[in-house]
């Protein structure tokens, strides 16, 4: 009856070009690449302002603990010339004038200063020290009496990056300053 095989037939044929022609067209849309929806985008830049964010707290917290160490380092070394001084210059002071002028310098700069500048004096037996920056922002005041001294560090306008760098060292507010008072025995 029906010689014709069945690729011969012109529906079949139109069938299996269409089929074909759909596959090459699915699998030429398989190499293009989607654009992000909204949701996507939106989700993106959430982790990447998250992933900065934590970043800038690690940052944040090692330049803490670095301006710390900084402050800690030079109250020690202060504390030493203080010791140093007090024990050289104890055994040749009086109640007369001292018209000396003494200059120490920080190990490490704090509040961008690395030298600090003074004339001692003397009240009775105990030695007076006050000594400033050039720029007058940082002033370190010290009292040395035999066997006992006192310190107290002042911050002139400091940052607010210096600021909490120094509260965590153990600096309180004091007006427009930031101030810490140690003292000790020797």
């Amino acid at each position: 009856m029906n010689n014709l095989k069945i690729s011969q037939r012109p529906a079949h044929r139109i069938a299996t070009i269409l089929a074909v022609s759909a596959l090459a067209l699915g699998l030429s849309a398989c190499g293009k690449k989607e654009e992000p929806t909204v949701g996507q985008r939106l989700d993106s830049a959430v982790e990447k302002t998250e992933q900065a964010a934590a970043e800038a707290r690690a940052k944040a917290e090692s330049a803490m603990e670095n301006a710390q160490t900084k402050v800690e380092q030079g109250a020690a070394n202060a504390e030493s010339s203080a010791k140093d001084a007090a024990n050289k210059g104890m055994v040749f002071l009086s109640d007369a004038e001292i018209t000396a002028q003494i200059s120490a310098s920080l190990a490490s700069p704090i509040a961008g200063q690395t030298v600090l500048i003074g004339s001692p004096a003397c009240d009775g037996a105990a030695l007076l020290l006050p000594l400033a920056s050039s720029d007058g922002r940082l002033r370190l005041d010290l009292v040395v009496q035999p066997g006992r001294w006192q310190a107290r560090t002042s911050i002139a306008g400091a940052s607010p990056a210096e600021a909490l760098a120094l509260t965590a060292a153990g600096f309180s507010r004091d007006g427009a300053a930031l101030t810490r008072s140690q003292e000790g025995i020797w």
